[in-house]
């Protein structure tokens, strides 16, 4: 059998994690977390990782591997990723991949774009100034006329990904899809990409019952264990930046986890624009375990 990695990708919520279970106990596989913000340990409950009982039950790899004081991106996560697939595939003949962040998972599948370039101080010192001076907004607008792509697709509430989306364009006059497109790397292995979706009206609830057990099992007391670390980018994500500024003061408890909930469903709707994009994805129901299974055995066998 020639070696596989399954990919399984979707909007938060949708039911990946146990997807990838049952797939990877029928096929005797491992686990590969592509979830950006899984990586870091101190980070539990606002990232909904996989529960003990879940670790347990299939290896899980590239999960509270880093420090959130680490700096790490796609270009790093690839290498280190395809550094243990040539390992494991030594004895294993099925790898499962399992994530919502994109960019990661085109890192693994197709090669992270060493074209895209190194931060520049100058350009980035004045996109700084003019966040200060103009606000988030001026820095929305500039980003809607250089890439309208990258603004529907950003979180265009973030401004380091603002400006960092912007500097790009500036540095190499092309758009951040472009740019970033680059060749693709050969890989030593197969790759079978799974989607899962919902109706949206479906997601949207999950979304919200999710955001709400986080509150229950604690997420204002993780968020308030990590304050000292909330200028880093790992904590520059839905669910802690709310609590950030309700701790602030700027806004209400309600309110917060309202934001919360809103912009996990804006999240979710970026997530699915990125994967609809790419063609090589077979999209399922969550609940169409027998007919992934099924699809993914027509392949390999």
């Amino acid at each position: 059998m020639r070696k596989t990695l399954i990919s399984i990708v979707g909007p938060t919520a949708v039911g990946k994690t146990s997807t990838a279970i049952r797939v990877a106990k029928e096929l005797n596989a491992e686990i590969i977390s592509s979830d950006s913000r899984q990586f870091y340990k101190e980070i539990s409950i606002g990232t909904a990782k996989p529960t003990p009982t879940e670790l347990e039950e299939i290896p899980h790899h590239f999960i509270n591997h880093l420090s959130i004081s680490e700096d790490y991106n796609a270009s790093k996560f690839e290498n280190e990723v395809i550094n243990f697939l040539s390992k494991y595939f030594e004895k294993n003949d099925v790898a499962i991949m399992c994530g919502g962040s994109g960019m990661y998972n085109d890192a693994v599948i197709k090669g992270f774009d060493s074209e895209v370039p190194s931060a520049d101080e100058s350009v980035r010192a004045d996109l700084n100034e003019k966040y200060e001076v103009h606000g988030l907004s001026y820095l929305q607008e500039m980003l809607l006329k250089l890439d309208p792509l990258a603004h529907e697709q950003l979180d265009i509430q973030n401004s380091k990904r603002l400006i960092r989306a912007i500097e790009i364009c500036m540095l190499t006059g092309k758009t951040n899809a472009e740019v970033k497109k680059g060749i693709e790397k050969k890989r030593t292995f197969d790759v079978i990409q799974i989607g899962l979706e919902l109706p949206r009206p479906l997601l949207y609830e999950r979304i919200n019952q999710r955001v709400d057990l986080m509150i229950d099992e604690g997420l204002l007391e993780e968020v308030k264990s990590v304050i000292s670390h909330r200028d880093k980018n790992a904590l520059n994500t839905v669910g802690y930046k709310e609590v950030f500024d309700y701790l602030d003061g700027t806004i209400n408890w309600d309110l917060c986890v309202e934001k919360i909930k809103t912009n996990s469903r804006r999240y979710a709707k970026r997530q699915l624009t990125w994967f609809k994009r790419n063609d090589q994805i077979e999209w399922f129901s969550p609940n169409e375990i027998n007919k992934i299974s099924k699809y993914i055995r027509t392949i390999i066998q």
